[in-house]
């Protein structure tokens, strides 16, 4: 399966998720245009044929050490703490990567 398939099909899990807007939904503009979204925050995108999810810095951290990704650059020189781009190739991985960075983005966006 392409990358973009892979990618689309988890567009098609996560879509029913509260709060989740999808690649191609109205409103969507420019930069994370392609993304997925939650309460207007991107959790999950595809850049280069690759997943990139944002997650804790530690579990960034972690996940790189066990060599389940690799460090995201956004084309500026240097890896975004939060940013993890997968190098796991299978739908599992990248469906239980994604729901860690939904869950982990929708708590950060929580108003007290």
């Amino acid at each position: 399966m392409l990358p973009e398939e892979r990618f689309n099909a988890l567009v098609d899990v996560l879509r029913a998720s509260p709060g989740v807007s999808v690649p191609g939904e109205p409103g969507q503009r420019g930069f994370g245009s392609n993304a997925l979204k939650v309460q207007g925050s991107i959790f999950a995108m595809i850049s280069g044929g690759r997943l990139v999810v944002k997650l804790p810095h530690q579990r960034v951290e972690t996940l790189i050490g066990i060599g389940v990704g690799s460090p995201f650059d956004a084309g500026k020189g240097r890896a975004m703490r939060e940013w993890l781009t997968v190098t796991a190739d299978d739908e599992q991985s990248w469906l239980a990567l994604a729901r860690e960075a939904l869950d982990f983005v929708r708590s950060q966006r929580r108003t007290p």
